[in-house]
């Protein structure tokens, strides 16, 4: 008579269990990451919005005639609006003025700072 047994042994079940619990740990790390990531990018991409839309303002300033004499195309800030801070520097003489807008604003590590610039022709 032969004996026929199948099915798992408990080392085998045992390995398995450590092997998914491994698994789940590295998921567990990654997701954490992955939100982090997402909420710097959230953050990042309205700070590049603001600056965006206040490049913007300043250019329709520069536009109306005569070109670069309205007195909102000039040098100004803070401006803060939903937790990100702007201010914007622009040169007050010459036919080809340079414009710089800094953002600031606040992410799980701190605080940052990205500048746009341009160059308006008066």
């Amino acid at each position: 008579m032969k004996h026929v047994s199948s099915g798992f042994t408990l080392i085998e079940v045992v390995v398995a269990i450590v092997v998914l619990g491994i698994g789940i740990v590295g998921l567990v790390g990654a997701s954490s990451s992955i939100t982090r990531m997402i909420g710097r990018g959230k953050m990042e991409t309205r700070a590049a919005l603001a600056a965006s839309r206040r490049m913007e303002i300043l250019r329709a300033a520069a536009a109306n005639s005569p070109r670069c004499t309205d007195p909102t195309f000039a040098t100004g800030g803070p401006a803060i609006s939903a937790g990100i801070t702007e201010t914007w520097q622009v040169s007050a003489s010459g036919k080809v003025r340079p414009v710089r807008v800094t953002v600031t604003y606040l992410t799980g590590r701190g605080i940052r700072t990205a500048q746009l610039e341009t160059r308006v022709t008066c």
